[in-house]
């Protein structure tokens, strides 16, 4: 039992982790797009912000963890895209 409820704290720790990471990757890559937010307030906002700040009050090195997870997926994603040269090859 014991066993049980320490794995689900670690996958609801990592599950969370995973969920920040897509969240700070969506906002890279959208300022590497120059694509503008929406900025309507949403009802959802406030909880939502909420569960960050527990997150970082109890882990201050989360943020940076997060960070450089979602870095890292970006730079992927980019590296995925095709070269000047390639398309010019292409043509």
């Amino acid at each position: 039992m014991i066993t049980t409820i320490l794995n689900g704290v670690k996958f609801q720790k990592r599950a969370r982790l995973s969920g920040y990471v897509a969240e700070l990757g969506a906002c890279f890559l959208s300022a590497d797009l120059g694509i503008v937010p929406e900025l309507e307030p949403r009802p959802d906002h406030a909880s939502y912000l909420a569960s960050w700040l527990e997150v970082l009050a109890n882990d201050k090195r989360f943020i940076f963890s997060a960070a450089a997870h979602a870095q890292r997926a970006v730079t992927y994603l980019h590296d995925l895209q095709p070269k000047p040269a390639e398309i010019d090859q292409a043509a």
